[in-house]
C-alpha cells in the first residue's frame, strides 16, 4: 500500500507552472504577429485569383451560350444586376445573356448574374472596349478586350483576362504599368 507522502512527492507530480504558461503565451503571441501580415497578403491574392477564375468561367460561358444558341450573347458590367451599365469598370459585377435590339444591352433577363461581393477589388476594362460580345461562330470580334483585376491600392496582386478577337478568353499576368493603372483607379 502507499504511503500518502510516496502520492504526493514532487517526482510523482505533473503539471505545468505559471511561468511556463506564460512563457508559452508569448511565444504563441510572437508567433501570431509574424503570421498575420502574411495571412492578409494571401488572403489578398486569393480574392484576386478567385475574380480571375470567376471572370474566366463566365466569358466562357457566354461563347458556349452564343455558339450553342446561335444568338449573339454578352458578357458586360453592371450595377444593378438586371442591366448593363456604360461603363469600364466590372467591380459591381457582370451579366450574360443574348444581345437585344438596342445596342449593349441584353433581349430579356440575364442568362447568368454575377454579383462581386468583395469590396476592395477594383476590375477595370480596356476603355475602348466595356464589354464583349460572342457571336453564334464564337468569335468576339472588334478589340480585344481586357480585364485587370487588383486590390485597390496595391500593386502586388494584379491578374487579367484578356478576350482575343476569335472569342479565345485566357488569364494573364499583367505588365507593371498595367498593375499601377489598376491599383491607382479610386
Amino acid at each position: 500500500m502507499n504511503s500518502s507522502h510516496e502520492r504526493y512527492s514532487p517526482e510523482g507530480q505533473r503539471g505545468v507552472t505559471l511561468i511556463e504558461q506564460i512563457m508559452v503565451i508569448v511565444i504563441a503571441s510572437v508567433l501570431a504577429c509574424i503570421a498575420v501580415p502574411s495571412l492578409w497578403h494571401l488572403l489578398g491574392s486569393n480574392k484576386v485569383r478567385v475574380a480571375q477564375t470567376d471572370l474566366i468561367a463566365t466569358l466562357q460561358h457566354a461563347r458556349a451560350l452564343a455558339v450553342q444558341t446561335g444568338r449573339p450573347t454578352l458578357a458586360c458590367p453592371t450595377r444593378d444586376g438586371q442591366r448593363c451599365s456604360a461603363e469600364v469598370l466590372w467591380d459591381g459585377g457582370w451579366l450574360v445573356g443574348f444581345r437585344g435590339q438596342q445596342a449593349a444591352q441584353l433581349d430579356g433577363p440575364p442568362q447568368r448574374n454575377h454579383s462581386n461581393s468583395s469590396t476592395d477589388l477594383t476590375i477595370q476594362s480596356t476603355a475602348g472596349r466595356r464589354l464583349t460580345q460572342f457571336q453564334p461562330d464564337g468569335s468576339a470580334g472588334g478589340n480585344n478586350l481586357t480585364l485587370l483585376i487588383c486590390r485597390r491600392g496595391d500593386a502586388s496582386h494584379v491578374l487579367g483576362v484578356k478576350v482575343s478577337n476569335v472569342g479565345r478568353v485566357r488569364g494573364y499576368t499583367p505588365t507593371t504599368d498595367e498593375a499601377s493603372q489598376c491599383a491607382s483607379v479610386r
